[in-house]
């Protein structure tokens, strides 16, 4: 099998499990499993199994200086992040949040306009708006049925996880991807664990609670990290990012299948614009403007 075949799967594998967070966080709200203990379990797992990738493959993992306190910072910024991703979980669908958080890769794109002198192009401002509508119309149909609150939390975290992503590019460009994300992962969860601790320290109570901990933690969290960062030396970045955009569809899909979430036909159009214009906004340039002229948009 071909290098970038395997690069492609191993992409499509960690989409997938990425996919997963928001399942993961409906079914402990079901349950009873507090947030804190949710997601300090999810960083303490996730963090163990990519620092043990790490350790069979034998990199060396000795991060100082500069790059280990913007590592600290991201950590610290991503458990903030996502503590208000699962809060506005609460309040809306995993399939809603799954839309609204994918808009990160246009987030990412405009500060890399205005940070890393990323052109600007009339079809690239295209696909960005088609991206936008796509969210004005699935947030405009669910508003009967989710709080604005909600939405307005996942939209922070997604406009985060881009300020979160393109510091990362500026503060630690000569870092290696996968020894910073072990680092990130351990700041985070320490910066969750004083959350955790504050909140009353539980922990999971029923084998349920621990089948979610787990789950998050391998399925939604380390697992995907590895296979992104073998698929990554695998495939070039461009098809990366449109493999990647399965993991809105896999929380969909999982919650129309295991939470019994219903879509509206015109909340599915805008998801499709979701995508669609992401997809646009993170290919090269030549291959944007062949499809854009191909679906008539050049």
């Amino acid at each position: 099998m071909r290098e970038s075949t395997v690069g492609g799967l191993l992409v499509l594998v960690a989409a997938t499990g990425f996919g997963t967070l928001a399942i993961f966080g409906k079914l402990a709200e079901a349950e009873g499993l507090s947030r804190p203990t949710l997601l300090l379990f999810r960083f303490l797992i996730g963090a163990a199994v990519v620092w043990g990738g790490l350790l069979v493959r034998g990199d060396s993992v000795h991060l100082a200086g500069r790059p280990l306190r913007a590592a600290i910072g991201l950590g610290v910024i991503y458990a903030l992040l996502t503590l208000a991703y699962f809060w506005g979980l609460s309040f809306m669908t995993a399939s809603l949040a799954g839309i609204v958080f994918y808009t990160h890769p246009i987030y990412v794109f405009v500060l890399s306009v205005a940070v890393l002198d990323e052109p600007l192009t009339r079809p690239v401002v295209g696909a960005l708006g088609l991206a936008l509508a796509g969210v004005v119309l699935v947030v405009g149909v669910e508003s009967g049925t989710v709080e604005l609150l909600g939405v307005g939390l996942v939209g922070f975290a997604a406009i985060g996880y881009a300020v979160y992503n393109v510091a990362g590019r500026v503060l630690t460009a000569e870092t290696r991807p996968r020894v910073l994300t072990a680092y990130v992962l351990l700041a985070a969860t320490l910066a969750l664990a004083l959350r955790w601790v504050l909140a009353g320290g539980g922990l999971p109570r029923t084998p349920t609670h621990w089948w979610i901990v787990v789950g998050i933690g391998v399925l939604g969290t380390g697992m995907p990290l590895l296979f992104l960062y073998e698929g990554l030396g695998r495939l070039e970045a461009t098809r990366v990012s449109v493999i990647s955009t399965a993991e809105p569809v896999v929380t969909v899909v999982l919650g129309v299948t295991i939470l019994d979430e219903t879509l509206a036909p015109s909340t599915v159009v805008g998801g499709v614009l979701v995508l669609l214009g992401v997809t646009l906004v993170q290919v090269s340039r030549e291959q944007r403007e062949w499809v854009l002229a191909k679906v008539g948009l050049r």
